[in-house]
């Protein structure tokens, strides 16, 4: 069984550059926190896997999952993410409320590692590039 993922829509956000400037100014010790009411039921297989970004109905970036912490002051869960946004092949995702689970088979592949350079070039290319479906 590959790792658990889950996609979330980045509310407010139009491109990956302005999603990395809010997780920058939110970022403490290179750990990104949200907020949410409810903890995934799966969150233990969470743990290790990855959020991704949902932007004008497509995945385009993804952060791994450190953990989830429950507020003291409130009835609501802290998800604990690491700070680095990867970008990812962009694929299609319809939006969605919440979050729902993605399966590893199905998750796209990141643009850092294998494809060092598409990974050198700079996200609004990468973006304009996916949104033409040439990468």
């Amino acid at each position: 069984m590959g790792t658990l993922n889950i996609t979330k829509v980045a509310f407010g956000c139009t491109s990956v550059d302005y999603l990395r400037e809010r997780i920058a100014a939110r970022a403490v010790d290179g750990v990104h926190e949200i907020p949410t009411r409810y903890r995934p039921t799966r969150h233990a297989e969470l743990i290790g896997g990855s959020l991704f970004w949902i932007i004008k109905h497509r995945l385009v970036a993804r952060q791994t999952i450190l953990g989830f912490v429950e507020m003291e002051t409130e009835k609501r869960w802290i998800v604990r993410l690491d700070a680095r946004l990867v970008p990812v092949r962009a694929r299609a995702k319809r939006a969605h409320q919440g979050w729902r689970y993605l399966e590893a088979a199905n998750a796209p592949a990141d643009f850092d590692g294998g494809d060092t350079d598409l990974a050198e070039l700079p996200p609004a290319m990468l973006n304009e590039l996916a949104a033409l479906a040439l990468i």
